[in-house]
């Protein structure tokens, strides 16, 4: 329920109240009036005063119901402030006691409601925000605790090489690519590290351009040959060629670049990721499509949270950082687009949706 509607209701409620207390006091002067009329024609000793009483009983009924006005005015306003208090002192509540909850006059449900909604939604929010929190600390520890390896093993491999005086060019070329191996892996640890700091604190602004979305693709492709040589991967690229979209070019490529990077993590080994494009009147619809083993629901719904990984090895050499698919959600919903994730028969299945204008 929307705050112009509760403002509406509000407002007849009050405007209500109030022309039932004028209409009451209209009755009782008018009832006044009727027992001076009776008491009158009773009491015929009381006649001087009474007709003073009669002739000036415009003057009196004007002043009583001006009176009763005042009053009902004082009233309203001073149940108007109890309330002020009373949505104020439930305000509290929701900042300070997790358990009670809001109560309101019943004049105020609909206040009611909506205040123990956006207690519930804080609630929600702060075990996401705990949760999420205690996700990128293990990580963090997980990172440190791997960062060890890389640093260990490169100084060990260029030990042995200031060491060894007489080792053999075969040997020397061995312990020079074990540990470049290393250096490499040891600098995608620390990019992880910038990475979870960067997601925090950054603000994107989008700078659009036209840019060929096939050529963009058919290059990330190509980048990716080495990795998917290692699991023995084919790529195919099937979409219109040409294919011409508006959108930050770095914004969209890294949300390309995040799904095949997840796409060769999690497919089976000499099997083949498909990436398609469909074309509407208004939209463009790529789908990145591998074989791995399917996704469990309850971690299909939250695969795009940050720092939830599906791998639940503590080790960051297998799912990365947790971030990736969290970023790709933020860059397309950035360009108005919508991303989603489906499971089932051995095939996984991320379709992004882009606007064309």
């Amino acid at each position: 329920m929307n705050k112009y509607l509760i403002r509406k209701r509000l407002m007849r409620r009050f405007l209500l109240r109030f022309l039932v207390l004028s209409a009451f006091s209209f009755v009782l002067i008018a009832v006044i009036a009727a027992v001076v009329v009776w008491v009158e024609n009773l009491f015929p000793a009381y006649e001087g005063v009474l007709n003073w009483i009669e002739n000036r009983i415009m003057l009196l009924g004007t002043a009583c119901f001006a009176l009763c006005m005042a009053i009902i005015f004082c009233v309203q306003w001073l149940q108007l402030v109890s309330y002020l208090a009373e949505v104020v002192g439930a305000v509290q509540i929701i900042g300070e006691d997790e358990q009670k909850p809001v109560e309101l006059p019943s004049i105020l449900f609909e206040t009611q409601e909506q205040l123990n909604q956006v207690r519930q939604k804080i609630k929600v929010k702060e075990v996401e925000a705990r949760e999420a929190e205690q996700r990128k600390n293990d990580l963090l520890v997980y990172l440190a605790h791997d960062l060890k390896t890389p640093i260990s093993s490169i100084i060990g491999y260029l030990t042995l090489l200031r060491d060894e005086k007489r080792i053999s060019p075969e040997m020397h070329d061995r312990y020079v690519a074990v540990a470049l191996q290393n250096s490499e892996r040891l600098d995608d640890l620390i990019n992880e590290f910038f990475e979870i700091t960067r997601f925090n604190i950054s603000r994107i602004t989008l700078e659009y351009s036209r840019i060929n979305l096939t050529r963009m693709l058919e290059q990330l492709v190509f980048e990716f040959q080495p990795m998917l040589a290692e699991k023995n991967l084919q790529c195919r690229l099937d979409m219109p060629a040409d294919l011409q979209l508006r959108c930050d070019a770095d914004k969209i490529l890294r949300v390309f670049d995040n799904l095949i990077r997840n796409a060769v993590t999690y497919s089976f080994e000499n099997s083949e990721i498909r990436i398609t494009a469909s074309v509407s009147d208004t939209a463009v619809t790529l789908n990145f499509v591998n074989s791995g083993h399917p996704i469990p629901e309850e971690k299909r719904v939250r695969i795009f949270e940050r720092f939830y990984r599906l791998d639940a090895s503590r080790s960051s050499r297998t799912g990365g950082s947790g971030l990736g698919l969290a970023i790709a959600k933020q860059m397309v919903e950035l360009h108005q687009g919508r991303i989603s994730a489906s499971s089932h028969d051995d095939q996984i299945c991320f379709s992004v949706e882009l606007p064309l204008s």
